[in-house]
């Protein structure tokens, strides 16, 4: 390995690695895709949705081929109490066709992927760890791994090796992570036969239900969500990693509180838990990004922070990204310019992509995750809506004026005042509003 050189070395084959080493490989570059795991998927816990749009770009019609679980017709949201929810949801039966998302499992779909990147040409080096950069005269030129004669040098190396990544760190492309520009998040995996998940969430055959949840965290600032797949069920919720160090609580005691809801209890009743696993998530959004390039170098996905969590959309993003990092790949080497001025022309295709673009959107919504916004947005919020309607819902003999009266003052009473209730709405309006 030590005297073989590459175009292009891609450290990590997640759904950013795989795209950029799919997509340099197509054009024409050389390209070595690592992954330190046993193969592309084995360290991710993610147990969520994927989005057709930014894979179709590479490959078309791939669901046709793709290990994917259930079309999602319907979305909810549920803003939990202690007893009871608060739901909202959205069904329609055109997200059947096309299909707009399917929920998946990323240990199936990341083999599946950069299974892609190898048969376009990109060479597969997995259980292998990068554990620093080849820096000559200021650039990049390659990789050291954790084999023996592990050096791998390349005109360029993408690096799309996680939220921790290593690499990143040793570039600077960014320090390492505040303790609130990461969630820590935890999912089982849940045994269900298929008839009972269509019976029990109203679905037809391969028809899939999301169903994001807040609330119920203990006052900290995360979300949790429930998501159906062909036989089994992704329950899990994300913590900001601030938060459990602040009240010194355990992610998995947050996610069997939210199991014993009875709302998520009758959904899971008789299921067997096949796994369990934790994983970091970035959290940190627009101001968090890290510079996306440097001289021989870019960054993609997780590893520069791209994920919407007001959408819960990570995967689509890291895709896009690497995308343009292979793009720019393939364009720079045509130049022969790896040069930072070079590879400004992925920092500048970032920036004018969705991904920069919703990012910025809602730059503003750091601010209410951080303590004492956040125990009112996720704890006492959620339990005011739900006592401000069992208010004005019951039907006891008092006036409907009274009651209306009784369920404003339960939301007053979560920000202190009418006034105070505004100045937080309009507080929300902003931050969602970039």
């Amino acid at each position: 390995m030590a005297d073989e050189r590459f175009d292009v070395v891609v450290v990590g084959a997640g759904p950013a690695g795989a795209a950029a080493a799919l997509t340099a490989a197509r054009g024409g570059l050389k390209v070595a895709l690592i992954e330190r795991g046993e193969y592309p998927g084995a360290k991710n816990t993610f147990g969520g949705v994927l989005y057709r749009k930014q894979i179709e770009q590479l490959i078309p019609e791939f669901w046709k081929s793709a290990p994917l679980e259930r079309t999602v017709v319907e979305q909810r949201l549920w803003l939990l109490a202690k007893e009871s929810a608060v739901t909202v949801s959205y069904r329609d039966d055109r997200f059947n066709d096309p299909p707009n998302c399917w929920t998946g499992q990323r240990s199936k779909f990341d083999q599946w992927f950069a299974a892609q990147a190898e048969a376009a040409g990109a060479v597969p080096i997995y259980e292998t760890a990068v554990t620093d950069a080849i820096i000559e005269d200021g650039r990049v030129v390659g990789v050291v791994t954790d084999r023996d004669d592990g050096e791998l040098r390349a005109n360029l190396v993408i690096i799309a090796d996680g939220v921790n990544s290593l690499l990143g760190k040793r570039l600077r492309a960014h320090r390492e992570w505040k303790p609130d520009q990461v969630s820590l998040a935890v999912k089982e995996v849940i045994a269900l036969p298929r008839e009972k998940i269509q019976d029990r969430f109203n679905l037809d055959k391969s028809e899939g239900c999301t169903i994001e949840l807040v609330g119920e965290t203990m006052g900290m600032a995360g979300l949790g969500f429930l998501y159906t797949n062909t036989d089994t069920l992704s329950l899990g919720v994300g913590v900001m990693v601030s938060d459990l160090k602040r009240l010194r609580v355990k992610p998995y005691e947050v996610l069997n509180g939210l199991k014993q809801h009875p709302m998520i209890q009758r959904l899971i009743e008789g299921g067997e838990v096949k796994e369990y696993a934790g994983h970091l998530i970035p959290e940190g959004g627009y101001t968090a990004m890290p510079s996306l390039s440097g001289d021989g170098w870019m960054i993609c996905g997780d590893a520069a922070q791209m994920v919407n969590a007001v959408h819960r959309e990570g995967t689509n993003l890291a895709v896009e990204s690497g995308r343009l990092a292979g793009e720019t790949a393939v364009a720079v080497h045509e130049r022969e310019d790896f040069s930072s001025a070079g590879l400004q022309r992925y920092t500048d295709a970032v920036r004018k992509s969705i991904i920069h673009k919703d990012l910025k959107k809602y730059k503003g919504l750091h601010g209410l995750l951080s303590f004492p916004e956040s125990e009112k947005l996720f704890g006492q919020l959620p339990q005011a809506v739900n006592d401000a309607l069992f208010e004005f819902l019951s039907v006891d003999g008092e006036p409907k004026r009274d009651k209306q009266k009784q369920a404003f003052r339960k939301l007053e009473g979560v920000a202190g005042g009418r006034m105070d209730l505004v100045r937080m709405a309009l507080k929300g309006w902003r931050a969602m509003n970039g």
